[in-house]
Parts: structure tokens; sequence; C-alpha cells
């Protein structure tokens, strides 16, 4: 049985669509990460990292969401590209933009324009303007193709739906003005039953949704440094 530790935010969602769209029998294991769950022990046996999502299946123990995407869609034969060295190509290279772009800068502009302690405006406008450059190359790509890799539904729409749900949030509320074939996709995506499905998750458990002072020296524990 694969457990999958989930906490309702974009890279878990990642995983909880694809668990849906591939019926794979799971069990949720909800990880708080506003009450410090993620650096439990037993969490960080799995995922010496202390972050969602993480997943077991049988020994198996992955981390790192779209690593557990590929895992997935290679274990299932689901959710794939054709098999050829040139789609596979573009297949990892999507993959990892995700993975090293989208995720990154979009997470550190959130960071220093919603939650850091001080409003640096360099720190500000230099994420700001790097997320909407990535996601601008997103827009770029599914103005092309129905699909990140043209016709066909595959985990790296998966990877990039985790995120636009939160694209707004991000890069405020006019984002979807210069990002129309994100929202397309978007929108199309969440209209899916186990999109639906992955978004209701959430409702399972009830979570810690403020962040007073406690959430925030357990979300970043950095800060502890900055009073020296």
């Amino acid at each position: 049985m694969i457990r999958f530790y989930y906490h309702p935010s974009p890279n878990p969602a990642k995983i909880a669509l694809f668990l849906e769209e591939a019926g794979l029998p799971y069990e949720l294991v909800p990880v708080d990460t506003r009450k410090g769950d993620q650096f439990k022990p037993d969490f960080l046996a799995i995922n010496p990292n202390g972050k969602t999502p993480a997943l077991t299946d049988g020994n198996v123990k992955i981390f790192d969401s779209n690593a557990i995407l590929l895992y997935l869609a290679e274990k299932t034969g689901q959710f794939l590209p054709p098999d050829t060295p040139e789609m596979r190509g573009q297949m990892l290279s999507w993959l990892m933009f995700v993975a090293t772009g989208i995720g990154p800068y979009t997470g550190q502009s959130v960071h220093f324009s919603r939650f850091a302690p001080e409003k640096l405006p360099y720190a500000i406008n230099r994420y700001a303007r790097e997320a909407e450059r990535h996601w601008g190359l997103l827009d770029d790509q599914l103005g092309k193709h129905r699909y990140m890799l043209g016709d066909d539904y595959t985990l790296i729409d998966m990877a990039v739906w985790g995120w636009a749900t939160r694209a707004q949030f991000a890069l405020g509320d006019e984002a979807f003005a210069k990002l129309s074939n994100v929202r397309r996709h978007l929108d199309e995506i969440s209209a899916r039953p186990a999109a639906q499905r992955a978004v209701a998750l959430k409702d399972r458990f009830a979570w810690k949704t403020e962040v007073d002072d406690e959430a925030r020296k357990i979300l970043f524990p950095q800060n502890a440094f900055l009073k020296g």
C-alpha cells in the first residue's frame, strides 16, 4: 500500500492529482507543517529534508514531488509521453524546469512579499520578476500545444497544475491577464473529476491555518540567526 504524506500546498497537490488520476489505492497521512510535523523523527526517516510531500511504497521511500511524479509514472506506465528519446528529453527538461524554476522562484516571491520579517525591495523585485519570467515560458509553451508536451495529458501537466492553483497568490490578482494559456490549462485540469477529488483531500483534516509566532519559528527557523 502506498502511503502519501500530505499537506494542502502546491507540491503535494501534484501527487494527489496523479494518484487520483491513476486510480491507485493509497493511505493519506497528514503532515501539518505549521505545527512542525515535518520534523518528527518518523517523517525525517522518509524525507531527511523535512518537507512535504513524501511517499512510501512498500520498502521504497521517495521524496521531492517531481521525483515522486516520475516514480509513479514509471511504476504505472501512465501519463508518460511517447517512449522516444526526443519526448523523454522534453519530459525531463520540463519536469526539471518546474522543479528548479517555477517552484523555487514562485516560493521565494511569496516569501519575500508576504512573510519576510522585513520588506526588502531588492529581494521582492528579484523574485517577482524571475517568477513572472518562468511563468511566461510556461505560457509560451502552452500557447503552442494543448498540454505541456503536445496533445497528451502527462505528469508535466500535473506538475504545472500544482503551482498554477496558487499563481495569483504568488504573482497577484492580475497574474492571468498575462498568462492566458496557463489559465486555460489550469481551468481544464481543475475541471477533471480527479483534480476535484485531489483538492477535496484537504477537507479530511483540520489544519493549522494561521501563521502565528510559533508557526513562523517552525517554518522559518533561519530567522533565529537574525537575532544574533
